[in-house]
């Protein structure tokens, strides 16, 4: 009998070892399969859009030869001063530097890198702030603790509408009521901040505690006071953290606004390489946006880091430089969580 009970357990646990064996040998195949799938997806993809490597090995030599016309940057149009006195090279920085009244003249005329940069900064800053209160409300009004269930679909859908339409195809949208400037790109990105904002306000208000909203409506509170003193302070922290991380994305669509001819330095930088075949004036500029995404990016990871330390951790320079490779970021296709 003692014999017999102790294979019982033996048997069983042979069972249960060969079930564990046969589950590896399903995901094996599973991820295998999974793998080729990928493999024929992409290579038909490639075949679709016409991608060659052949070609792209053969005109690889040339590629790397062109990359000379770029050196050395030049910032000859660094300011108004440095553009009128001709002077080239890193020189014009330092030139520039020491006379900081020249600053200020190329910000009141709105020209060189320097006026130009605070152009794509002012749009993506001001985008936001105006983006603000219709984030705030469509992600107030999208919440079901706010409207029931299915109308604050109705929100929730013109936010999830609006993120589907790139900040790119935005600004085209309103050439008729601003043009093909920094104003249409200003309206660009507020619209966009709208779809990415508010979502981003909806997902976090879905995610509070019930406790104080109930013990505000005990007291014989209103529905608004519920909201504000029993739902938007529980998130105000969040929400401002998450208006920082949009503005850093925003400053990096007025960049790539500016380059369809929104205005900016992303004019510039498209004038010198698709206009005038200025490669060195045209590395300058892409030097000068390196700086200002990652400038913006580093505050605004610090600001965020304070206001929400438990699940923020600040940048370092390689960190932010490294998320420059983030396409998303730069077209206004949608904000994740981070």
């Amino acid at each position: 009998m003692a014999a017999g009970a102790d294979a019982e357990p033996d048997t069983s646990i042979d069972e249960v070892l060969g079930q564990i064996e046969r589950n590896q040998r399903i995901r094996r195949i599973l991820t295998a399969l999974g793998v080729v799938l990928l493999g024929l997806v992409t290579a038909a993809g490639l075949t679709f859009i016409g991608f060659k490597l052949a070609d792209v090995v053969r005109t690889f030599p040339g590629f790397i030869r062109s990359l000379v016309d770029f050196l050395p940057p030049n910032f000859v149009d660094f300011t108004t001063y440095s553009s009128r006195n001709n002077i080239e090279g890193p020189r014009a920085i330092y030139e520039s530097l020491i006379r900081p009244w020249t600053l200020y003249e190329s910000l009141m005329a709105q020209d060189g890198l320097v006026g130009l940069s605070v152009i794509t900064i002012a749009i993506g800053f001001c985008g936001t702030v105006l983006g603000f209160p219709l984030a705030l409300l469509f992600g107030v009004l999208g919440s079901e603790r706010v409207t029931p269930f299915p109308f604050n679909f109705l929100f929730r859908g013109t936010m999830s509408t609006i993120r589907a339409i790139p900040a790119l195809v935005w600004v085209l949208i309103y050439i008729p009521l601003a043009g093909l400037g920094p104003v249409g790109a200003l309206m660009a990105v507020a619209t966009d901040t709208v779809g990415n904002l508010g979502r981003l306000f909806t997902d976090e208000l879905e995610e509070i505690d019930d406790g104080p909203i109930e013990a505000i409506g005990s007291t014989g509170a209103s529905g608004p006071q519920r909201v504000v003193f029993g739902m938007l302070s529980q998130v105000f922290t969040s929400f401002i953290a998450w208006t920082l991380y949009i503005f850093e994305i925003n400053v990096r669509i007025a960049v790539s606004l500016g380059v369809v001819g929104a205005g900016g330095i992303g004019r510039y930088l498209s004038d010198r390489f698709f206009g005038f075949l200025e490669f060195g004036k045209g590395m300058a500029a892409i030097i000068m946006v390196i700086f200002i995404v990652l400038s913006v990016e580093m505050i605004s990871s610090r600001l965020r880091a304070r206001l929400r330390p438990s699940e923020h951790e600040s940048k370092s320079w390689v960190e932010a430089a490294q998320d420059l490779a983030d396409g998303e970021k730069w077209l206004g296709m949608g904000s994740n969580k981070q």
